[in-house]
């Protein structure tokens, strides 16, 4: 499958901040990419530098073949939605939805009208009058009637109640179901998108911590709970995650799980359970436990 996006070694620095810390990315035609991680863990610096918007003080970045600088052919395949979007003053909703087809080549503007009307969105209201929900749905719109080649939804979607957010995963789905394209949406949200997601990128302090399959993310961690001296045994020289204790009860997290694993659990009395993307990420990004492999 060819690469949409590849970055290599990708830094940006702001002064004496390192933002993006020697990035090296791989986005595929057609999947569902997962960027995840804390604030200010260079989620956003690096969306903004595939799309030109910054420039990588090192490293290389190839969007469709070719540096996205200057290179309109690159940019036109490409919507950035993200959260906290500007607006030219006195433009109203129906501005905006207007002017976005002179943006993206692929926009359909059938697929707009209909979303506009399920977001409930007032066509007359002028931008700096929308809530947030609103605004949020103006760029859930503008990113999925774009039908750009290569969408990227940093987090514009924080706004939406619970029901206008599940709307926006359900007509994701069932667009890219039938017009397959890349997303990369970032998202604090882990829970809500698991399902959406082929692959899961975790960055932490700048760095790429996780670059892997959902599934196969999912596959790689367990949690065991028992007697606090049963699991205390397992977990020695494994790498754990997250532990917890209280009184003669104990649960751990434990990554790199092999089938092995699974059965000395077992045959050491502990119950196991499935660990959450949400619960993954909680944990690769938390503090390492002392003791633990890493």
């Amino acid at each position: 499958m060819s690469a949409v996006v590849e970055t290599r070694e990708v830094t940006k620095r702001y002064r004496d901040v390192v933002a993006v810390d020697s990035v090296s990315i791989r986005l595929e035609e057609g999947k569902v990419y997962g960027l995840l991680g804390r604030n200010g863990a260079g989620k956003t610096t690096l969306m903004s530098m595939l799309t030109a918007q910054e420039f990588a003080t090192s490293g290389s970045i190839e969007v469709f073949g070719t540096t996205p600088v200057e290179h309109a052919s690159a940019l036109s395949k490409i919507a950035f939605i993200r959260e906290g979007q500007k607006y030219p003053e006195g433009f109203k909703v129906r501005h905006v939805l207007k002017a976005a087809p002179w943006f993206f080549p692929g926009w359909d503007q059938e697929f707009a009208d209909r979303l506009t009307e399920a977001f409930r969105l007032p066509l007359k209201r002028p931008m700096k009058k929308l809530s947030r929900g609103q605004l949020s749905a103006v760029g859930v719109v503008v990113g999925l009637a774009s039908r750009a080649p290569l969408t990227l939804f940093d987090e514009p979607y924080l706004g939406l109640d619970a029901a206008a957010r599940q709307l926006f995963y359900d007509e994701l789905l069932a667009d890219i179901a039938e017009r397959p394209r890349t997303v990369l949406l970032s998202t604090h949200l882990i829970d809500e998108v698991s399902d959406l997601l082929e692959h899961v990128i975790v960055m932490d302090k700048g760095r790429v911590l996780v670059d892997r399959d959902a599934d196969e993310l999912r596959g790689t961690a367990m949690t065991v709970a028992g007697k606090r001296d049963a699991v205390e045994a397992f977990i020695t020289g494994r790498d754990v995650l997250h532990r917890d204790a209280i009184g003669g009860l104990a649960t751990a997290t434990i990554a790199d799980v092999t089938e092995a694993d699974r059965a000395a659990a077992t045959a050491a009395g502990l119950d196991l359970g499935t660990v959450s993307l949400q619960q993954l990420f909680v944990n690769i990004t938390g503090t390492p436990e002392k003791g633990a492999r890493s």
